[in-house]
């Protein structure tokens, strides 16, 4: 089972401590299984930390 990344305080990741977090879940992920929350959620806070206006599907 996947656990989704939680930051340690009030502040947001930075964008490449976001990537980071994207780059792990996508490296650590288990064969066919894809954890489309955690990546959604790593993919709003690396949007949200770059100021790129991107965000993740609702």
């Amino acid at each position: 089972m996947q656990k989704s990344f939680t930051p340690a305080g009030p502040a947001r990741p930075s964008a490449a401590e976001a990537n980071e977090a994207i780059r792990h879940l996508v490296d650590a992920r288990v064969g066919d299984e894809w954890p489309a929350e955690a990546y959604e959620f790593l993919l709003a806070e690396w949007a949200a930390a770059s100021g790129s206006g991107v965000s993740a599907a609702q």
